[in-house]
């Protein structure tokens, strides 16, 4: 029996890992367990988080992304607060304003999309001094948090000196750092580093480690490296409509995913496929890929007859309205390399023949 075809719209189309799967059961073979986060599978991951970044942090599980960026945020501002990103940030053009409804009106204030950075979707030093400077008067949201995401929605990562650098200038100007990190796996995958020397080591304060798109079946981590910002963030889950009853069914996958390093393991083959993609299409006549690939995505400008053969008549998904313009192909944690070949294939051949 054939595999089902695979697709390149969104590592979210992407099932569970058999790590994560097998602790999901796990949580559900040990019978009655305390409630609300109560069980022993939250505080043993909790304990394993902390491991893994070496330092008494505070963690907290919800069940999405937009939900891990919108209470984390309103957990760093007041209303009359703003919140710095890229114009390409999730939490500006894909969160239908939840950052907003949950810290009470919270501005975005976003950077400057003409500069060299901004099309890269990452955030300077510059940019942000510029944010904060630009008024100090009454009228005006105050800034005071910095969002990165990372890797960042255009596939690029940041170093670890970009996030020392922009952390710098925002303690400097009495901000807080809050890192989206959605696909948090490949950024480090990508970088070599340990979780740590990208986070808290290099001034984050907080971090919402994505889960789901790198094999857990649902659900984020909210990482505060800064316990003094989590006082009373239970209440906002609660109240958020995020505080799972049988929390251990978000939890115990994560068990899965820790052990042995099994995040980084997936973030690393996701990582490797979207190289493969990028090999296979970048010298095809027609293509214009945007850069060279650091984490999971590659994004590349087709030619629009070619987007719609390959959608309607081959049966590709990708999403074509993300990078300006051009495609996001996204690579998963389960993309297998004939999956690649075979869309490298097609592609060559649509373009080919136009």
């Amino acid at each position: 029996m054939s595999q089902p075809r695979q697709h390149f719209a969104s590592d979210n189309y992407a099932g569970m890992c058999p790590e994560a799967a097998r602790w999901f059961m796990e949580a559900d073979a040990c019978g009655h367990q305390p409630a609300y986060g109560d069980d022993i599978w939250t505080q043993r991951v909790s304990d394993e988080l902390r491991a893994l970044f070496q330092t008494d942090c505070d963690v907290y599980f919800v069940f999405n992304g937009t939900a891990a960026n919108s209470l984390a945020l309103a957990s760093m501002c007041q209303s009359y607060h703003s919140v710095i990103c890229t114009p390409q940030a999730h939490i500006d053009t894909d969160e239908c304003g939840g950052p907003e409804f949950f810290s009470n009106g919270s501005k975005l204030l976003t950077t400057d999309p003409l500069t060299p950075a901004a099309q890269l979707a990452k955030l300077t030093p510059d940019e942000v001094e510029r944010l904060v400077t630009r008024r100090n008067d009454i009228h005006y949201p105050k800034p005071k948090v910095v969002s990165i995401t990372q890797a960042t929605e255009l596939g690029t990562v940041y170093t670890v000196e970009e996030v020392r650098a922009i952390a710098a200038i925002a303690k400097r100007r009495q901000l807080k750092v809050h890192m989206d990190g959605a696909r948090f796996a490949n950024a480090v995958a990508h970088l070599g580093c340990h979780p740590s020397e990208i986070t808290w080591r290099a001034g984050v304060d907080v971090l919402c480690f994505g889960g789901t798109k790198n094999g857990i079946p649902v659900g984020e981590a909210v990482v505060f490296f800064d316990r003094a910002l989590s006082e009373d963030f239970a209440y906002r889950v609660k109240q958020a409509g995020q505080l799972a009853s049988k929390m251990r069914f978000i939890s115990a996958p994560w068990v899965g995913m820790l052990e042995k390093d099994t995040w980084l393991r997936n973030g690393r083959h996701a990582n490797a496929m979207a190289q493969r993609l990028y090999q296979g299409i970048k010298d095809v006549p027609g293509v214009r890929v945007m850069h060279p690939p650091e984490a999971n995505a590659v994004f590349a400008f087709l030619p629009p007859q070619a987007i719609k053969t390959l959608q309607n008549d081959k049966g590709w998904r990708f999403y074509d309205f993300i990078a300006g313009g051009g495609c996001r192909l996204m690579c998963a944690w389960d993309t297998r390399p004939e999956s690649v070949d075979a869309f490298v294939a097609d592609i060559a051949a649509t373009c080919t023949a136009l």
